[in-house]
């Protein structure tokens, strides 16, 4: 029989057709057996989804996963993680992986040059940045080692505390902290200024807060609090000052300022009280309750009111850090009204010496004044008094007492010369 030309042309494409849905149906059934072998973590399956799909980077990832974490055999899983990144050098975590096994199998050069190929993969994945920092912190290469911690900081904070802590234990010095290791914004630099509170590293936290303060961001009141109390209780009443001076203009805390006038803030209880800084600062005490009052005041629009109703009072747990100088005269001021107390003595408001407990000034009991009633006093300061607490306590301590306080107006300002030659 002879076929035309005509015939053969008709017959050509429906045969090529079918041949094509043969090789297509034949590569697709391969490649859904391969990737139902693979996904049977055992050493016979995930060979035959390798051997059924070569060129499938991700299988041959998985094989060496086997051999690193389940045959314990770190030189096979090497090759495999070396085909994977053959096929897909893309995949950080594939020359991570690769890594890891080089290391186990004691290859620091290969472990170099896979965290190498990883970082540039994915060179802000923290994971990668954290295995890459510490190689290169154990090889001796700071600078590298550094650069990666850093990475690590800017993206996981979650493990910023390691990273600042394996860093400080390379070169314990803010200066180089700061340049190299430590990004600049205000979560970043907040850790670390806490990292360097906890070993009481004072003029590095110093330091820190004035880089912090250059970036011009806000950030909460509260760490500006820890701040203060921590440079307080470090003995540099100086430096806290200045702090809360720089920063209240940032954090919209301007009205919180002492002035020439009065060194006592938010001495009308008009602004709201911040318990922190160098505003008022409170306790709960059993038995005191505390209350910003609008409906009695001296001036303004409102007073402190403080309730007193129990046995066991020392002090009613308010009180103000503020900061002065040494061997200088100042002018006290405060009003108060007081109703139906009861008990032996009363409250009294003490001026001491925030670090060595002496006294200042101590008033007379604030009680039997049903009308807003002055208090007046001069002191000075020893030369080495830079810093005064003003609280309200109990005489004599512990004594039952029953009755209500309020207090307003306070002002603590430098004496005039005049006023300065009087005696004290």
């Amino acid at each position: 029989m002879v076929i035309s030309l005509e015939d053969r042309h008709r017959w050509l494409f429906p045969a090529t057709l079918a041949l094509f849905v043969f090789v297509y149906l034949a590569l697709a059934g391969k490649e859904f057996a391969a990737s139902r072998f693979a996904v049977r973590p055992d050493l016979t399956n995930l060979e035959r989804a390798v051997r059924l799909a070569p060129g499938n980077a991700d299988y041959r990832h998985r094989l060496g996963r086997y051999f690193a974490f389940v045959a314990s055999d770190p030189q096979a899983a090497a090759l495999n993680f070396q085909a994977a990144t053959g096929l897909n050098p893309h995949q950080a975590h594939y020359w991570f992986e690769l890594a890891s096994a080089y290391q186990v199998a004691g290859n620091p050069a290969g472990q170099r040059e896979a965290l190498e190929h990883a970082l540039l993969a994915s060179p802000t994945a923290p994971d990668v940045a954290w295995e890459a920092a510490n190689f290169f912190l154990v090889a001796g290469d700071t600078e590298r080692a550094f650069h990666e911690f850093r990475v690590v900081i800017e993206n996981e904070p979650p493990l910023a505390g390691l990273a600042m802590q394996s860093c400080w234990r390379a070169s314990p010095d803010t200066d180089t902290m700061l340049r190299d290791v430590i990004p600049a914004s205000p979560d970043a630099l907040l850790a670390f200024h806490g990292f360097l509170m906890t070993r009481k590293e004072t003029e590095g936290a110093i330091k820190t807060w004035d880089r912090l303060l250059q970036l011009h961001q806000k950030f909460p009141a509260n760490n500006l609090f820890e701040h203060v109390r921590f440079l307080v209780a470090a003995r540099r009443p100086d430096a806290a000052s200045a702090a809360w001076e720089q920063t209240a203009s940032l954090l919209d805390l301007s009205s919180y300022l002492p002035t020439a006038d009065n060194l006592i803030v938010n001495g009308d209880f008009s602004q709201d009280i911040l318990n922190g800084g160098f505003d008022w600062t409170y306790v709960n005490r059993n038995g005191v309750r505390l209350l910003l009052d609008s409906t009695d005041f001296r001036q303004g629009n409102r007073s402190l009111s403080i309730t007193f109703e129990g046995p066991g009072i020392s002090d009613a747990g308010v009180r103000q850090l503020i900061p002065v100088h040494g061997e200088t005269a100042y002018d006290f001021t405060a009003y108060y009204k007081s109703a139906e107390f009861q008990g032996a003595g009363g409250p009294q408001i003490v001026l001491r010496d925030a670090y060595t407990g002496t006294p200042l000034f101590t008033s007379e009991p604030l009680n039997d004044a049903d009308f807003w009633k002055p208090v007046h006093a001069k002191l000075a300061t020893s030369a080495t008094t830079n810093l005064l607490a003003l609280t309200l306590e109990r005489f004599p301590a512990g004594s039952p007492i029953r009755g209500k306080l309020w207090l307003d107006n306070f002002e603590l300002s430098p004496a005039t010369a005049a006023d300065s030659k009087d005696p004290l």
